[in-house]
């Protein structure tokens, strides 16, 4: 047996297209056009391609881009200050601070200053409070590609013994939450978890959001069980170079042969979370102007 593989790029291009639609009939129809906001403070290399990306994408779907690059000397005030002008800006509807920041700069900070209903990474404590409670909000992009990924899967996600191994705030925990909306049964794991072989034989639904290299393993793997892989880890090709290549939480090689279907890295997971991002942004920006009171 070997398993799908979920395609990613494929997924992420097919929202990117019903989001172009919506936008196109919302700046026909309203004469508006949603703005989206990405601040990055510093040079990180990947940060830098991360944004490029987001801001292509964002363009490409008929939405305004607006980028604000920072030095890395930026002081925390100063960053707060460039966030509320655009809190106030009705131009924009949705604000991104890519991080990591640098160390003078508090990412909670940063975080709770984004407006609520501009905040489309999902991130602020209004809008985690919203989602906890089966509320209205905004979802952080990447659980949420990773809902839809598995929903195209398997259809109907009810009473599925789901496993999430990690338990951040930006993955595990919303994660969770989004998979008990959808009548899983949920258990979160991590690192440190006693059994975690026996717990993912166990699961239908494995999310990996760890970060360390192909933890999982092929024979953890429950016959036909639906594997979506986040972590995005980079290890040495051993080819006495400093190259190296992307591997995810879990080891594809060995699990794509016992599991019914199974995210790439890259090209799995990464692709959704823009997708995403850009679909946050349109439900803002109609929250901010056409479905206002």
């Amino acid at each position: 047996m070997t398993a799908k593989t979920i395609d990613g790029k494929a997924a992420a291009a097919e929202l990117r297209k019903r989001v172009a639609k919506q936008v196109s009939e919302l700046r026909a129809n309203y004469d508006v056009q949603p703005g989206l906001a990405a601040i990055l403070v510093g040079d990180d290399p990947a940060s830098q391609v991360y944004i490029r990306n987001k801001e292509r994408q964002t363009e490409e779907v008929g939405m305004a881009s607006v980028g604000r690059r920072l030095p890395a000397e930026t002081s925390e005030g100063a960053l707060l200050s460039i966030i509320e002008e655009l809190n106030h800006d009705p131009t924009v509807h949705g604000i991104l601070v890519q991080l990591p920041l640098p160390k003078q700069i508090k990412s909670e900070a940063v975080i709770s200053a984004i407006s609520a209903e501009k905040d489309v990474d999902g991130f602020h404590p209004m809008n985690v409070a919203a989602l906890s409670n089966g509320k209205d909000g905004l979802v952080p992009c990447t659980p949420m590609g990773c809902a839809m990924l598995l929903k195209d899967q398997i259809g109907d996600l009810t009473g599925k013994e789901a496993l999430i191994i990690g338990r951040s705030n930006i993955v595990g925990k919303p994660m969770a939450q989004l998979l008990l909306a959808e009548n899983c049964t949920v258990t979160i794991a991590h690192s440190r978890t006693r059994d975690l072989d026996q717990k993912c034989r166990n699961a239908d639904i494995v999310v990996a959001a760890v970060g360390i290299p192909k933890l999982v393993k092929g024979d953890w793997i429950k016959p036909g069980a639906t594997l979506i892989d986040v972590g995005i880890n980079r290890v040495s090709k051993n080819d006495g170079t400093t190259s190296y290549r992307l591997v995810g939480d879990i080891d594809y090689e060995e699990a794509v042969q016992a599991a019914g279907a199974i995210t790439p890295v890259p090209g799995g997971v990464g692709p959704m979370t823009i997708a995403c991002l850009l679909q946050n942004t349109l439900a803002a920006c109609k929250r901010q102007t056409i479905l206002r009171d």
